[in-house]
C-alpha cells in the first residue's frame, strides 16, 4: 500500500521566525527549522538580555533580545513560536497578536478552554495565523496513519490506547501549579490530542488521578466515550512507561512504536493477512508544524484543518473537565 507521507517541509514557503522564551524546547525548534526548510529563525527574545544573546550564539540567530516586547516589536519577525511555559501561554501570545505576529503555541495551547479563547478571539479581530505547536499531528508516521484508518484497513475503529508518562516530577516547573505545571497539561496533552484526531471529541469525559501535595496532578486516567467507541488515555509524569498507542477496528488493530507522538513507526495488524509496518525516515520533527504553518500564512488562512481552532478549544475543553473531576484547581479560578 502506497501512502502519502505528507508534503515536503523543504518545499513550504519561507517564514522569519522569532522564538519567545530561549528554553530547551526553543532548542530543537531554533535547530529543525534552518536545517529542514526554507525559513528562518531571525530573532530570539528572553527576559534576560545575556540568555538572549547566548541562545542567539549558539545557534546562529541574528539578533537576541532582552524581554519580549522587543521580539514582538522585530519588524523582521513574521511569526513567534510562544516557548514560554504554560501559565504564560495566553499572555505572550496576545502580546505576539498585538504586535501582528502569527503565532505558533507550544502545547498545550492555554491553560484553559477560556485562555484559548481568548488567543483565538484576539488572532481573528487582528487576521492572524494561530495554532497550537502539537508537532505529532504533521509527522509523516502521522499522516500515514489517518489515511490507513480512513481507507478502511481495520474497519470500523472501536477503541483507542494511549499512555504518555515520564518520570520529570523533579523538574521544579512540573511541581508548580502557579507553572501550569502537572501530568496533563505537558504529557497528557498528547493522548488526549491523539483521541481527538482519530475519534473526534467525545460524548462523555471521565478521570482520575492522584495531585501532589502542591495541587497539581501526577497521575491520570481517562476515558474517552464515542458513540461507538471508546479511548483509555493515561500520563503520570512519576515513572516512564512504555509510551505506545494502539487502535483497534472491527477488521483489525494498529500498534504505534513508542514515542508515539514522536517520528516513529507503525505496525497494521489485519484480522486477514501478514502485518506489515509504516516507518518513515524522519530526522528532526518540528519542521513538519513549522512548515504548516508558512504554507497557511502565505495562502492567508488563519487556522490549519490538520489542528483547527475549534479542535483546540474542544481539547482545552476536555482537559478542563479532566482537571475538574481530579481537582486540580489553577490560580485564578
Amino acid at each position: 500500500m502506497t501512502l502519502d507521507l505528507g508534503p515536503d517541509p523543504a518545499a513550504a514557503p519561507p517564514l522569519r521566525w522569532g522564538i519567545l522564551a530561549a528554553g530547551g524546547i526553543a532548542r530543537k525548534f531554533a535547530a529543525d527549522i534552518p536545517a529542514h526548510t526554507a525559513s528562518t529563525v531571525v530573532a530570539v527574545g528572553s527576559r534576560s538580555a545575556d540568555r538572549a544573546q547566548a541562545f542567539a550564539a549558539e545557534h546562529g540567530v541574528a539578533r537576541g533580545h532582552g524581554s519580549y516586547e522587543e521580539l514582538v516589536a522585530d519588524p523582521e519577525v513574521d511569526a513567534v513560536y510562544v516557548a514560554s511555559p504554560n501559565s504564560e501561554h495566553r499572555d505572550h501570545a496576545l502580546l505576539a497578536i498585538e504586535a501582528g505576529k502569527h503565532v505558533l503555541v507550544e502545547k498545550s495551547f492555554t491553560q484553559s478552554a477560556a485562555e484559548a479563547r481568548d488567543v483565538l478571539d484576539a488572532a481573528r479581530e487582528r487576521g492572524v495565523f494561530a495554532m497550537e505547536a502539537m508537532w505529532s499531528r504533521f509527522l509523516p508516521h502521522m499522516v500515514a496513519l489517518r489515511e490507513v484508518i480512513g481507507s478502511g484497513a481495520i474497519g470500523d475503529v472501536v477503541t483507542l490506547y494511549a499512555s504518555h508518562s515520564q518520570a520529570i516530577s523533579h523538574v521544579p516547573r512540573m511541581a508548580q501549579l502557579e507553572l501550569g505545571g502537572g501530568a496533563l497539561l505537558d504529557l497528557g496533552i498528547y493522548p488526549v490530542a491523539f483521541a481527538f484526531d482519530i475519534l473526534g471529541e467525545p460524548t462523555a469525559v471521565h478521570a482520575s488521578g492522584q495531585l501532589t501535595d502542591a495541587g497539581v496532578d501526577a497521575t491520570l486516567a481517562i476515558t474517552f466515550t464515542y458513540e461507538r467507541a471508546v479511548a483509555q488515555l493515561s500520563s503520570t509524569m512519576v515513572v516512564r512507561g512504555h509510551n505506545m498507542a494502539e487502535i483497534a477496528g472491527t477488521a483489525g488493530r494498529i500498534t504505534i512504536d513508542a514515542t508515539f507522538f514522536a517520528p516513529t513507526a507503525f505496525t497494521v495488524h489485519p484480522h486477514e493477512g501478514e502485518p506489515w509496518t509504516i516507518a518513515p525516515e524522519v530526522t528532526g520533527g518540528f519542521q513538519y508544524q513549522a512548515a504548516e504553518v508558512a504554507r497557511r500564512v502565505h495562502a492567508g488562512d488563519l487556522e490549519s484543518p490538520l489542528r483547527p481552532w475549534s479542535e483546540i478549544l474542544g481539547t482545552q475543553a476536555a482537559m478542563d473537565e479532566i482537571r475538574r473531576q481530579v481537582g486540580m484547581v489553577l490560580p485564578g479560578e
